[in-house]
């Protein structure tokens, strides 16, 4: 299990709770705006810490900590997140799990096991942009069956998009918002230009809140409820 850190206190990761957020190492997508290269490219470089410092980290809690977000990376890309999880379901608190969508399989037996109480899951952009903004090759196939999954899960869920200057704009807001239209909470998250994946990156300036408020209200006309972090 390649642990590669452990936020001790995360309210933002799971509001409304008591929570940790713990950070699980690699990823399949190379989202050039992504502010976490290390932990995408290099986890080999960052240290690791060993699932049995993650119970001590959790039993010395107890009674106190009510949650815990499983993050990355991209936590499904591990075959042993289900161990993880269970670590934490065996002391009765909730589990929020992040993730990109490319691992549906996984997520529905996660599902299916009861192993996850919240899910939130990265929209990178339309269908149409999503290689230019994963940096690789997506199965449209693989993201929409775990879109499916997560809008019939009966889990409180949120879908959420990074707005990065250059790939989203508030046209790109209102194809995500067609494709995506019903869904219960949709977020806006402001992007932010360090430690990114490519370089490019470090030197875009990110949206004025003005600029992204005016996306929330184009988005709000397809989902439940929007939201807008970061800014």
């Amino acid at each position: 299990m390649e642990i590669k850190g452990l936020e001790k206190f995360a309210p933002k990761d799971f509001p409304g709770h008591i929570s940790a957020t713990v950070f699980l190492g690699g990823c399949n997508f190379r989202c050039p705006f992504c502010h976490n290269a290390e932990l995408v490219l290099r986890p080999e470089t960052l240290p690791t810490f060993p699932l049995n410092f993650f119970i001590s980290f959790l039993d010395d809690r107890k009674g106190w900590l009510e949650a815990v977000c499983v993050t990355g990376g991209e936590p499904l890309l591990d075959e042993d997140v289900e161990t993880l999880l269970r670590v934490v379901k065996d002391r009765g608190l909730l589990i929020k799990l992040d993730t990109n969508g490319s691992f549906p399989g996984r997520l529905e037996h996660l599902l299916r096991e009861k192993l996850v109480d919240v899910i939130a899951m990265d929209i990178k952009a339309p269908l149409p942009k999503y290689s230019k903004a994963t940096g690789t090759k997506v199965r449209e196939t693989d993201l929409q069956w775990s879109i499916d999954l997560i809008r019939s899960s009966g889990r409180p869920y949120l879908f959420r998009t990074t707005v990065v200057p250059g790939l989203i704009d508030l046209k790109e807001i209102k194809e995500i918002g067609v494709w995506l239209r019903g869904a219960k909470i949709y977020q806006l998250q402001q992007f932010s230009p360090k430690n990114t994946v490519h370089p490019h990156y470090l030197h875009v300036r990110p949206y004025d809140r003005e600029e992204i408020l005016k996306m929330a209200e184009v988005a709000r006309e397809y989902f439940g409820e929007v939201r807008v972090e970061g800014v």
